[in-house]
């Protein structure tokens, strides 16, 4: 497998990387998760301007026709930034799964908004006691003359309430249905939740809410499965960029660090403990872009066991990455006022997020005996 990238590629890795540094720094990340809506809409801006909204979309709907690698590369730079705004909820989830799944209209409306930065998207799929089992849904959805009259409750919805419409599944007489609903109108009722990382959840609740159907009736599984493996390969990808961040700062901290009048970092225990961060994060960035090749498999099986074998081998790293790093740096490291453990804290969400580790292994496990 080649993973050389473009021209192209290397200048939109780079110009993320100069937009997180200079414009995205983490006292100015703070104060926007201390916000009231805990995403900046100007950052949402800035990103559109870039054309980072429409990197992964198709060209006929306004997008830059990127795949995978595209979105891992965007994703990586968001990462090292651990950038709260809804960019996965949007346009890898929501705006992924129009433009798979959707009818032309829809695709028409939707998606160019999404890429213009004028509409944002939220995935409302999963319920109490569901916990990883994705065909586990109870919210029900009835023909009512043309269109679908909703009722259920979905929890936690990753930046449900910064959504203008959200998608949403409800079970129909023939099986499991995928459904676009107004987030603003009568019969949906959100309440908007920080959660430990800094970004957003959401409970919705829907009470005869009207929604749209997209695709065919009872086919939607099929379609969540693969919208929620493109979304574990984008995880993978940013909890690498977050990795690669951490090792920077633990680096740079026991370079400056004294004790007994030297560095800590010339001392050879320590030295070890930053190779051995450093070879955790690499073996996690080849399983990140291993997952990003399979996402165009044929097979859904073979696709299954790369994303599970990824979030298996990228969840161990960064938890490995980041007791290392909140251990090196003592004290402060779990404060915060520093980096080190907010970064520590959105890569164990970014673990636990669409199957954690046990679970992967698990799905891993039947997979290969299959």
């Amino acid at each position: 497998m080649n993973f050389n990238f473009s021209e192209e590629q290397q200048q939109l890795r780079d110009t993320l990387d100069r937009y997180v540094r200079k414009d995205y720094g983490f006292e100015k990340r703070r104060g926007i998760i201390h916000g009231d809506s805990g995403w900046s809409a100007e950052v949402w801006a800035q990103l559109a301007d870039l054309g980072v909204l429409a990197v992964g979309l198709p060209e006929e709907h306004g997008g830059l026709g990127g795949g995978p690698f595209d979105t891992l590369l965007v994703m990586e730079a968001l990462g090292r930034g651990m950038v709260v705004e809804p960019y996965l909820a949007t346009v890898v989830l929501g705006a992924g799964l129009v433009a798979r799944a959707g009818s032309e209209e829809q695709k028409a409306e939707i998606l160019p908004a999404v890429a213009s930065g004028d509409r944002r998207l939220a995935l409302a799929h999963h319920e109490r006691g569901g916990r990883y089992d994705l065909s586990r849904i109870e919210t029900s959805a009835r023909r009512d003359g043309d269109g679908w009259v909703l009722d259920g409750h979905k929890s936690v919805v990753l930046h449900g309430a910064a959504a203008d419409t959200l998608l949403v599944s409800a079970r129909t007489p023939s099986g499991l249905s995928l459904f676009l609903v107004d987030a603003g109108a009568s019969g949906v009722t959100r309440r908007d939740t920080p959660a430990q990382d800094g970004h957003r959840v959401a409970e919705v609740m829907l009470r005869s809410a009207r929604g749209d159907l997209v695709g065919d009736e009872g086919a939607a599984l099929p379609q969540i499965e693969l919208a929620l493996d493109h979304a574990i390969a984008a995880l993978c990808a940013e909890a690498v960029g977050g990795m690669a961040a951490l090792i920077e700062a633990t680096v740079g901290y026991l370079k400056t660090r004294k004790q007994f009048g030297v560095p800590i970092g010339s001392f050879q225990a320590l030295q070890h403990r930053a190779v051995e961060m450093y070879l955790h994060a690499e073996q996690a960035r080849s399983m990140s872009y291993l997952a990003a090749d399979k996402l165009g498999a044929s097979d859904a099986a073979e696709r299954r066991r790369a994303i599970s074998g990824a979030k298996v081998l990228v969840g161990n790293a960064a938890r490995y990455v980041g007791q290392q790093a909140v251990q090196l740096h003592g004290g402060i490291g779990v404060t915060d006022e520093l980096a080190v453990g907010h970064y520590f804290k959105r890569l164990t969400m970014i673990t636990l997020l669409f199957g954690d580790v046990d679970h992967h292994l698990a799905q891993f496990g039947e997979a290969m005996s299959a």
